[in-house]
């Protein structure tokens, strides 16, 4: 077809498209007929419920009212912020990972050209995770008697476009303000704080109380049904344009359009010229600065080193900024109810803290030991691989403590006893988690962190399941039934006799894989 022939906007973009995919789907292989088992019974559901959908507001219209307006207007906002998250950390990537901007800059294309597919390629990357579902949900509704509702699908590609066009901008203001070279963490803890925004949104019952939040959301929707909330200018916007209006539709399409030719074109020459510093940045010569001593001994040493490296690593950060998010709610419950409560109703809080410590400990023990950047210079060195293990073992549960200290600190502080099973159990958890690592572990890059779990099905899922167990055992501790807390620590136990490796098995199977 000529409309994909080689060089087109639309052949790039495909390509585009196909890498995204590609990188997406890498490591999964094993796991793909699961995750096309999965999103296929989402959809299924997503499409039931849209059934549902149209069968319930056949013969009716959404009002253009002040509670309506509120709610599109609040869903369009949060649309937009993810979106905006995924493009942020997507320029960031484009930028920063990929490295093949100056082999592009350097073919016949215009630089022009190639910028504007791949912000084209973010914006329809962020678009599919929410075209997709609201096909599926809305396309009932279409169909019987609301063909206005395909107006939403316009607003979302309009969304989408804006967002890639804010993503890019912001890339080139972090640019601008720290350098390339800290672009891509900076954006990467950026989205990570927007989706735990998000989540912590979610959590408004548990943050304000059940009582608090049930009176708030009646006064808000009594103020609405009164009248007494006057939308700002422009908020029915998105109504509106959702409902098919054509003078709000073509407004947004405009503004999202405009946004996103602003940014990709205007901006392309400097966005280049940014890309070309980032693929310099790592030759660039070290700025000189105080000399530091060298830790004495090849445990202080290594772990000085791996405690350095994951200061820098943006994946990691983000990942565990996000576990530090997550467990806020849970602190706050965990504080509540070991005010009010009897140390029984605190048992479920206490399981989850220890399930978040194995989980954070099992994240940073891959970074740390099978991401090692240098093994065959530590498999040389005149130091046991026993002492370099422990030294990252114990670079990996220092982060983990400090997490632990704020929920299990309020523990202590109204159940002592409480407080002090948790602290146990958390730090069994991360210290199993982490022992798995050291034993199962497999060669891999810190660019695949996000994909660690495909590379060792077996270490993932003996870790998840030791770490569920002692979580049981812990809850179970808190209760105050001890003895109910042995069985899940014996199975545990046996499941981690099972998983444990010699430090010469560790050593063959490293070589295997090296090999293979």
């Amino acid at each position: 077809m000529a409309l994909f022939k080689p060089a087109s906007t639309p052949w790039l973009l495909a390509h585009e498209l196909r890498l995204g995919w590609r990188g997406a789907m890498a490591g999964r292989k094993r796991g793909a007929v699961g995750s096309i088992i999965a999103f296929s019974v989402l959809g299924a559901m997503a499409l039931i419920g849209g059934v549902f959908l149209a069968l319930g507001m056949k013969g009716h219209e959404i009002p253009v009212g002040p509670l309506s307006i509120a709610i599109a207007a609040l869903a369009t906002a949060v649309i937009l912020t993810l979106m905006l998250s995924s493009t942020l950390a997507g320029a960031a990537d484009a930028l920063y990972v990929r490295g093949d901007l100056d082999l592009l800059f350097s073919s016949p294309l215009s630089p022009r050209k190639v910028l504007f597919v791949r912000a084209l390629g973010l914006a329809v990357s962020a678009l599919l995770w929410f075209l997709v579902p609201a096909v599926l949900l809305l396309a009932p509704s279409i169909v019987m008697g609301h063909p206005a509702w395909a107006s939403v699908f316009v607003v979302l590609i309009a969304a989408a476009l804006a967002a890639a066009g804010v993503g890019l901008l912001l890339a080139m203001a972090l640019f601008a303000l720290i350098g390339p070279r800290r672009t891509r963490t900076v954006a990467q803890v950026m989205a990570a704080l927007i989706g735990a925004a998000f989540f912590l949104a979610s959590q408004y019952q548990n943050l304000l109380g059940k009582k608090a939040s049930q009176s708030l959301f009646a006064e808000i929707a009594l103020a609405a049904k009164e009248g007494r909330i006057t939308p700002p200018p422009l908020a029915d916007l998105p109504l509106r344009a959702a409902l098919g209006q054509p003078l709000p539709l073509l407004s947004l399409v405009a503004i999202g359009a405009g946004i996103f030719l602003l940014s990709a074109w205007t901006l392309g020459r400097r966005f280049a010229d940014a890309a070309a510093a980032t693929q310099g940045a790592e030759t660039r010569k070290a700025a000189k600065g105080p000399g530091r001593a060298f830790a004495a001994g090849a445990f202080r040493a290594t772990l000085r080193k791996e405690l350095r490296l994951m200061g820098r690593d943006a994946a990691l950060l983000s990942q565990v900024l996000l576990r530090v998010l997550y467990m806020l709610p849970l602190a706050l419950v965990l504080a509540r109810n070991a005010a009010e409560q009897p140390a029984w109703m605190l048992a479920g809080g206490a399981a989850g803290v220890a399930f978040l410590a194995g989980q954070v400990a099992g994240s940073l023990i891959w970074i740390t030991v099978s991401a090692e950047d240098t093994p065959d210079l530590l498999a040389l060195a005149p130091t046991p691989v026993s002492v370099l293990n422990r030294a990252k073992l114990a670079a990996a549960l220092i982060p983990v403590g400090l997490l632990l200290v704020v929920p299990v600190g309020v523990m202590a502080w109204f159940q002592p006893m409480a407080g002090f099973w948790t602290a146990v159990g958390s730090g069994l958890t991360a210290w199993a988690a982490g022992m798995i690592g050291v034993w199962r572990q497999k060669p891999g890059k810190r660019a695949d962190f996000r994909r660690r779990r495909a590379s060792s099905f077996l270490a993932a899922l003996g870790e998840l399941a030791v770490t569920m167990l002692i979580g049981v055992a812990t809850a179970c501790a808190v209760a105050g039934w001890l003895v109910w807390a042995a069985p899940p620590l014996i199975v545990a136990g046996a499941l981690m006799m099972a998983l444990r490796r010699t430090e010469d098995q560790i050593a063959a199977a490293l070589r295997a894989a090296a090999v293979a």
